[in-house]
């Protein structure tokens, strides 16, 4: 057997690299504003300048609206913050006007929230512990005892929150404490079954997500499947939507949908329904995380 020695100079190489790869940051800029020349130049010599590598970049032109969003992912010296990259980029965003931030690798800190029906958090637990939901879920908050051994088994904390006309604003008063406490960036709604008080939907605008059973408008009140059913859909879908004070208004998402038949039972319809809302709620979930969805007035803009 003959032993070949390693070449010193590819593994100092290598070596380098890898303390350089340690040595980089990545960030993801967005931004919203009024279309004009010259934003895009503005922004790519912005990270020119400071050393920065584009990775990814999307923007959507709104002709309709005259409005410019856009999203770019970059890479470079960790001696930057999100922070410092917020207070240099400011001459910029107010020369044009802009709506921007920028985020770092930073995981979102998520609050999901729960009722009876156990099956968008079992999928969002998955996604998480596989790694691909795209934030850390760091807590399960339930008006049920329902889904305690599911949190439990994963090592998350379940907080038992029971929800009464007459204890409803106490309830939201502890959901926030919770929120501040755990440092929460983001509120699911794992089809949670309360209605929140319009004072709590303006405390977590734009960091709360929520899971309808359908298009939307769609079926609404009880039995949804069962009223399905009876006006012979031939299409299930589901809609993630962020909380508003409007009652399933918020701005859209996600929406997905599967197609069915006659043969389809409420049962059948429900099962299927299920399906749609995990994927739904998760890519939701998972774009949000990823600073990939910008709220453009009543509406979103997804960069996927």
């Amino acid at each position: 057997m003959t032993l070949v020695a390693a070449d010193s100079s590819t593994s100092t190489l290598t070596q380098s690299e890898a303390r350089a790869e340690d040595q980089t940051q990545k960030f993801v800029l967005t931004l919203s504003c009024g279309e004009r020349a010259g934003i895009v130049q503005a922004v790519t010599t912005f990270l020119f300048e400071r050393g920065f590598n584009i990775d990814e970049h999307q923007q959507f032109d709104d002709g309709l609206r005259q409005t410019l969003h856009l999203r770019t992912s970059f890479s470079g010296s960790a001696d930057h913050t999100p922070e410092s990259l917020q207070e240099e980029f400011g001459p910029i965003a107010d020369r044009f006007d802009m709506k921007f931030s920028f985020h770092d690798q930073t995981k979102q800190r998520i609050l999901v929230m729960v009722s009876k029906f156990g099956h968008c958090l079992n999928d969002l637990l998955f996604r998480w512990r596989g790694g691909s939901l795209g934030g850390d879920i760091a807590l399960i908050v339930s008006n049920h005892e329902t889904h305690r051994a599911m949190a439990e088994a994963t090592g998350l904390p379940f907080i038992y929150l029971p929800v009464t006309a007459e204890t409803k604003s106490d309830a939201e008063r502890r959901l926030l404490e919770l929120v501040d406490e755990h440092n929460i960036d983001l509120v699911v709604l794992a089809r949670y079954m309360q209605v929140l008080s319009d004072d709590l939907c303006r405390s977590l605008e734009g960091r709360a997500i929520n899971i309808h059973h359908s298009f939307l408008p769609g079926f609404k009140g009880a039995r949804p499947y069962h009223q399905a059913y009876d006006r012979g859909v031939k299409l299930v879908g589901a809609t993630a939507h962020y909380v508003t004070a409007e009652l399933d208004e918020g701005p859209i998402i996600e929406q997905e949908v599967i197609r069915v038949d006659h043969s389809y039972g409420p049962t059948a319809l429900s099962t299927v329904g299920q399906d749609a809302e995990a994927l739904a709620l998760s890519r939701a979930v998972r774009w949000h995380c990823e600073h990939r969805v910008l709220l453009d007035q009543t509406s979103t803009v997804v960069f996927r």
